[in-house]
């Protein structure tokens, strides 16, 4: 029998409960049992032994090898100078590595900041700089890129480059090396671009990494419950997860790695997203739960092979992270009845995921991202910050243990987006009477495509340094798979081509963020009497309706 989502929120959330909650100083609450650091829910692992943890091509790392990789790294880490409070920087792709390397840094009260493996080399080299990062772990293919800065390397999977020191010469180690971290120490620096055109690095606690799988691990069981499902007999069945999405995302670390760790369960990498080898790794190893972007999902469904593999396995799919159309919902229950899908929000800011809609809440508002997890606060503010009724359209403001600390090295974009307590998210949205969240635009200048934040103003600060470059504005074009691909509105003062722009782009962005389709402007751009472009009136000129 089904239950509704106040009964399975209060059943779950019971005294002496998994997701029992207490309240906070501010008037909020926290999981009361989530591990308190990154080391608790670490130490936990060795106890999974011989379970795979991960699997890579043909590649298998056990718990019990994970962790005394884990212990290796973190104890050479120590002996190379690396302490507390330290920023050690990771730039590779989604290697087993990877998660080793995380790991190992948060496990001796070390920073990780992971580096965005798309990015050129003066991006990285930015990154590495703001952060301060004292070492960098990297693969062969990015080491290159961050050779330039002079930092101590670490490199696996090396290929042809030389230098730094290598992944596999360290002395094996089976225990952790001594550390003490509290819960409100440092523990991340995830980057996020920012409308100046210069990232901001989301300064994250142990206390967020302890609380982000909780709040997953609740929404699924939420659900579960709500189906009218015992949520014990579900928690005991074993997920193996295909992991679409880079590690250096929210999404993948957050929501996905962090999840797999606190429940003991299986993670599959991709050494890149395809569809077509997606099948056959869902079929071969037997994937429960496929997690990315809206694009992930869109692709899979629309694959030419998708009737010759024995997806069967195949039980959910979850995306989050750009907005999904409704028309998602419908074609995986269309062509993929049985399964379940989800929907969530979240931001870097917020340790992944805050809101969640699935099940027959999800059926019956596809157009929703779903209601806020049981430790998430949600309002509504004007543009001075007043909270306004349910249903009327404004700033989506957010509380709860999973909001980061705050921006790294940058008080005053701290005390703009955090107030309080509450991040305001930039997102316009409003709340039904039944608590339904819809997003209905963004305030920040941003494009997002496939699940990757494109600001704006970053690719038009790189545009104008261009000199045929008299005016720029950059604006989201729709796109089925991607959700949105990046456009550019251009006024030139002498001949050259989009070809040529691109290829100027392409020394200063990552390729994500560089347009795929130019106008040229005769005119002068559309602004409004302060200055700004109306970009409302660009995207109708150019993109009708």
């Amino acid at each position: 029998m089904t239950i509704s989502h106040d009964q399975a929120q209060a059943a779950l959330t019971a005294p002496g409960q998994l997701f029992e909650m207490a309240e906070t100083p501010d008037g909020g609450r926290i999981w009361k049992h989530a591990p308190a650091t990154f080391r608790a829910m670490l130490e936990t692992t060795a106890f999974h032994g011989d379970k795979t943890f991960v699997v890579y091509e043909d590649e298998r790392l056990t718990y019990s090898e994970f962790f005394h990789a884990t212990a290796t790294l973190a104890h050479t880490l120590s002996e190379s100078g690396i302490v507390k409070g330290d920023r050690v920087a990771i730039a590779m792709r989604n290697y087993p590595e990877w998660i080793v390397s995380f790991a190992a840094a948060l496990s001796i009260g070390a920073v990780a900041v992971p580096l965005n493996a798309w990015w050129t080399a003066s991006e990285l080299e930015y990154a590495l700089a703001d952060s301060g990062s004292r070492l960098v772990i990297t693969d062969g293919e990015r080491a290159g890129r961050v050779a330039g800065t002079g930092l101590p390397l670490i490199v696996t999977r090396r290929g042809d480059f030389e230098g730094g020191r290598d992944w596999d010469s360290f002395e094996k180690r089976t225990t952790l090396p001594p550390a003490e971290i509290s819960p409100d120490d440092p523990a991340t620096i995830f980057y996020t671009s920012g409308t100046t055109g210069r990232s901001k690095g989301a300064l994250g606690s142990h206390r967020n990494l302890g609380q982000a799988p909780m709040t997953v691990a609740y929404a699924m069981m939420r659900g579960v419950a709500m189906a009218g499902k015992d949520p014990a007999a579900s928690a005991g069945q074993r997920r193996n997860t295909l992991l679409t999405v880079p590690l250096f995302h929210v999404t993948g670390c957050f929501a996905v790695l962090m999840t797999t760790l606190f429940t003991g369960s299986g993670l599959v990498l991709m050494y890149k997203w395809d569809p077509g080898r997606a099948l056959e790794l869902i079929e071969r190893e037997g994937v429960t739960t496929m997690s990315g972007v809206p694009t992930n999902a869109w692709q899979l469904i629309s694959h030419p092979s998708l009737g010759e593999h024995d997806i069967s396995s195949l039980t959910a799919i979850s995306y989050g992270g750009a907005p999904a159309p409704p028309k998602l919902l419908e074609r995986i229950t269309e062509l993929l009845p049985d399964r379940a899908p989800t929907n969530g929000y979240g931001m870097t800011e917020t340790t992944a995921l805050a809101i969640y809609n699935s099940g027959r809440e999800y059926a019956a508002h596809p157009d929703s991202i779903g209601r806020p997890l049981a430790v998430v606060d949600v309002k509504i503010c004007d543009p001075a910050g007043v909270e306004l009724p349910r249903g009327q359209v404004g700033e989506m403001c957010l509380r709860g243990p999973i909001v980061i600390m705050g921006y790294w090295n940058r008080p005053e974009a701290t005390a703009e987006a955090i107030v309080d307590g509450w991040l305001h998210t930039g997102d316009l949205a409003r709340v039904d009477d039944e608590g339904f969240v819809y997003i209905v635009d963004r305030a920040k200048d941003m494009v997002i495509r496939g699940g990757e934040n494109v600001y704006c103003a970053e690719v038009e600060a790189a545009l104008f340094e261009h000199p045929a470059i008299d005016d720029a504005a950059v604006i989201g074009i729709p796109d089925d798979e991607l959700g949105e691909r990046v456009g550019a509105v251009v006024r030139i003062t002498s001949p050259v081509t989009a070809g040529d722009l691109q290829a100027f782009l392409r020394t200063r962005l990552a390729e994500f963020k560089i347009p795929t389709t130019f106008w040229f402007h005769d005119e002068e751009l559309p602004r409004n009497p302060g200055g700004k472009i109306l970009k409302t009136v660009l995207r109708r000129q150019v993109l009708g309706g």
